[in-house]
């Protein structure tokens, strides 16, 4: 639990819950019987933490281990930052309320480029070296997982181990590694060269980067035996993969607030600008009776009476109706409500909507993705303006009012006339609002139309693409809001400076290094938050770093030139990512997964929907 010097300062902040530790179902060990500690760290405030499923499945399983000891570590936000510094006090374990510089491994997840500075400033709060050339012993190794190790080179300098792909097999297997090499004695350089070894672990201390003049890459050299391809890991049998019975029961209201059942891994669409898509292939699916059991047991555990059933495309499910009837009728009698996010257009049926009307209708949320199409067959989203017109209707019948429309500007091919199409296509669901018979009396209808930057990002078809700038992205935005004419319509827009930087980190190679080692001498954190984003600040040190971000931005690549990420195999052969651009570029569609085999790579693995029968 967290000291006494920590308690005189929770009353000068907002919300100290974020702080304490001591939650329902928060694991605390005896540190004198554990061989390894692991401080989880999250680069975002605790509510955005632990929110995310991720953590909730490692920090479980770690602990399920009697010699490993897994804690949590969120980013202060600014006000408890502030008082840290002030008293002295470094950052902390919720668990024991002890400082990082006490833990064997320091573990980010990297969801979000705008966190990196979160990582290196956390480091920094904690008195650890962010370089990891400065930590010299077998001790605060900080390693990182998640979304962003598919291009883990901006943070190369820093981080000593990356997990690429999925963690519930490699992270334990680096644990017991360095279990063994810390009993030995051994040196944190003969640590990290064994490893290297280990499928799905990259170790950046291990390869060396040439540029040519143009500042492309020349080569990328491994040494020390390390391998030419980092292949991610990957978990094939979902009914057997580690899932949590209980989750840590937050003391403050977090983001999402509930009970979380992972359905399945992957996606069957293919939708070209979507990197989850392209990374976590091929679709593997948990079977309905185990998706009951865990969603009873983590209701049982926790209080939760609300469950969400997790995945990149729900309705995609392949007994998407059956799973909803095998839950229903268990939580209907417990009193359990069910929610479905992340539903297709061409996914949202009677039948579905029958079985969720037990989750207040606060609204329904879609991804046409783009206003034309033209241009959603240009991104391979298959979805064409009639189904989600009779989506619509079918929702609006079923007493829905509120609808929010996700798109994207700045895709690859997109026109003036593409923008003004998403204007259009809320209009045409308004009109649809109006023309449904049984629709709620009394309310009117609201559409909420949302439309975020495009930025291309690693392992997908758009990868050589280039990012629109900042001027064509507020262009576009105006020319969208001013062809919006009713007050029936919402528009919400992303900042372009903030998907612009974004754009630069995604993309970014080992010179951007140097310019998140000066983000954090300046103090730079939360830059995905506009209480702290700075854009201008940032170009400052791009300047004085002699970096031009546009070189990560706004060029397009060729298909010959060495990409920063070209040595991770996330199992999608860049043949196939090249023939998708090419696709694109003349509107053509590629079936999904279950229609046809596209013959990407994924079924390598051996398993998954690669080796169902269509």
């Amino acid at each position: 639990m967290y000291s006494k010097e920590v308690e005189k300062i929770l009353l000068k902040v907002q919300k100290p819950g974020r702080y304490t530790g001591g939650e329902l179902n928060s694991i605390v060990k005896d540190k004198s019987k554990v061989d390894v500690r692991f401080a989880f760290c999250f680069p975002d405030t605790y509510e955005i933490g632990m929110s995310h499923l991720g953590m909730k499945i490692l920090y479980s399983q770690f602990n399920s281990y009697d010699h490993i000891w897994c804690e949590r570590v969120f980013a202060p936000w600014i006000d408890m930052e502030e008082q840290m510094i002030k008293n002295n006090i470094p950052l902390y374990a919720l668990e024991s309320g002890d400082p990082l510089t006490e833990f064997d491994f320091i573990g980010f997840t990297l969801q979000y480029e705008l966190s990196y500075t979160n990582v290196l400033n956390m480091l920094k709060l904690a008195g650890i070296p962010v370089l990891s050339s400065e930590r010299t012993e077998l001790s605060n190794i900080v390693v990182a997982g998640g979304t962003c190790t598919s291009n883990p080179e901006p943070l190369a300098d820093f981080i000593d181990i990356f997990f690429i792909g999925e963690g519930e097999e490699v992270d334990i297997e680096v644990m017991e590694l360095y279990r063994d090499f810390k009993k030995q004695g051994k040196s944190k350089e003969e640590f990290l060269i064994a490893a290297a070894q280990i499928e799905g672990v990259y170790v950046p201390a291990l390869y060396e980067v040439e540029y040519n003049e143009d500042g492309t890459i020349s080569s990328f050299t491994p040494k020390h035996g390390a391998p030419e391809k980092v292949s991610k890991r990957i978990m094939m049998d979902m009914d057997n993969t580690y899932y949590p019975d209980s989750f840590v029961v937050p003391m403050v209201e977090i983001v999402h607030d509930r009970a979380i059942s992972e359905i399945f891994r992957g996606c069957i669409r293919g939708c070209r600008f979507c990197q989850a898509g392209f990374l976590n292939r091929p679709v593997r699916e948990k079977s309905k009776d185990t998706i009951l059991n865990q969603c009873r047991t983590l209701c049982d555990s926790t209080g939760y009476d609300e469950v969400s059933l997790s995945s990149l495309s729900s309705s995609d499910y392949s007994d998407i109706v059956g799973l909803l009837t095998t839950l229903t009728e268990w939580s209907d009698k417990s009193g359990v409500s069910l929610s479905l996010p992340s539903l297709r257009v061409d996914g949202f049926t009677d039948d579905i909507m029958n079985k969720i009307k037990t989750v207040r209708k606060s609204g329904l949320t879609f991804a046409p993705e783009a206003g034309t199409q033209r241009l959603r067959d240009a991104i391979n989203k298959n979805v064409r303006e009639d189904e989600l017109l009779k989506t619509c209707h079918t929702a609006f019948a079923g007493g829905w009012t509120n609808v929010k429309l996700y798109f994207m500007i700045g895709l690859p091919t997109e026109t003036l006339e593409d923008v003004e199409g998403i204007a259009n296509l809320g209009q045409a669901v308004v009109n649809e609002f109006y023309r449904t018979e049984g629709r709620a009396k009394g309310r009117g209808v609201n559409v909420t139309v949302s439309a975020s930057s495009f930025v291309p990002k690693p392992h997908t078809p758009f990868q050589w693409e280039a990012q629109d700038t900042i001027e064509t992205i507020h262009k576009k935005q105006k020319h969208l809001k001013e062809s919006i004419h009713t007050k029936k319509i919402s528009f919400n827009y992303h900042e372009a400076d903030t998907s612009y930087l974004e754009g630069v980190f995604a993309r970014g190679d080992r010179k951007l290094c140097k310019v998140m080692l000066k983000a954090c001498e300046k103090g730079f954190r939360f830059d995905g938050w506009n209480d702290c984003f700075n854009f201008n600040a940032w170009m400052d040190i791009f300047k004085e770093c002699g970096i031009d971000p546009d070189f990560y931005t706004t060029r397009k690549r060729s298909f010959d030139e060495i990409l920063p990420w070209d040595f991770l195999d996330y199992g999608v052969c860049k043949r196939f990512l090249m023939s998708e651009r090419e696709k694109a570029y003349n509107s053509k569609t590629t079936p999904n997964c279950r229609e046809k085999c596209s013959a990407c790579g994924a079924n390598k693995y051996g398993g998954g929907i690669c080796f169902e029968k269509r």
